[in-house]
């Protein structure tokens, strides 16, 4: 495997862990991690968005404190928060967070990135997958552009399906670190049969296990490159 440094671009705090907390886990120290938050996560729910309101500023900062303990349970110290508001960065122009990912990829120097699918029903994940494609081009100096996997995203898009051709084998530790770092965001795991549950994170490792011949797995889709 030829990664040495990979950037994981999160429309909001917790796509990172959900897609990629797996890997995080099974290559701690052996992967520099950089994880980037393009949305704030929460405000998506307020029928009307002002950064100066304080119930809106008090949601962000609890979001951005779910992140961290996640991260640092996980090991990982390397991020930054972009905030932009969430659900509604098909309001920015593209560019905007093209600047945003290719700036990150001039300081970072990451060999490897990580991306949204382009099957995920949230549409600020799908203006981020865009974002990245075009930022990760051929002379960008990324190698390998790779998307992960978000439950309760990815799988509820239907009209395309998120097709992997890549694959981590996971130890059963590694799942159960992705499910406690994960419920660190009180606000966002559900009791089962919701796809952010306990059951949902074993599920999906068992079944991507099983597609690949293993007892549990991550899965990705190679976008380009040779991993």
């Amino acid at each position: 495997m030829n990664i040495k440094k990979a950037l994981i671009i999160a429309s909001h705090p917790d796509d990172d862990i959900l897609g990629c907390g797996g890997i995080f886990s099974k290559f701690k120290g052996t992967i520099d991690f950089r994880v980037i938050f393009i949305a704030e996560g929460s405000t998506a729910r307020q029928e009307k968005y002002d950064i100066n309101c304080k119930e809106i500023k008090k949601q962000i900062k609890k979001r951005t404190q779910y992140a961290i303990k996640s991260l640092k349970y996980l090991g990982i110290y390397n991020y930054k928060f972009y905030n932009l508001p969430c659900g509604r960065l098909d309001q920015f122009p593209l560019i905007e967070i093209n600047k945003i990912i290719e700036n990150e990829i001039k300081f970072f120097q990451p060999d490897t990135v990580f991306t949204h699918s382009d099957c995920d029903s949230n549409k600020d994940h799908s203006k981020v997958y865009d974002s990245t494609i075009i930022a990760t081009r051929p002379g960008s100096g990324v190698k390998n552009v790779v998307s992960y996997e978000v439950l309760s995203s990815t799988e509820w898009g239907f009209s395309k399906i998120f097709a992997p051709n890549l694959f981590f084998s996971l130890s059963k530790k590694d799942v159960n670190n992705k499910w406690k770092a994960l419920k660190f965001y009180t606000s966002e795991t559900q009791p089962p049969p919701h796809p952010r549950s306990k059951v949902g994170i074993t599920s999906l490792s068992s079944y991507r296990g099983l597609q690949s011949g293993n007892q549990y797995a991550e899965a990705f889709k190679l976008i380009r490159g040779i991993i």
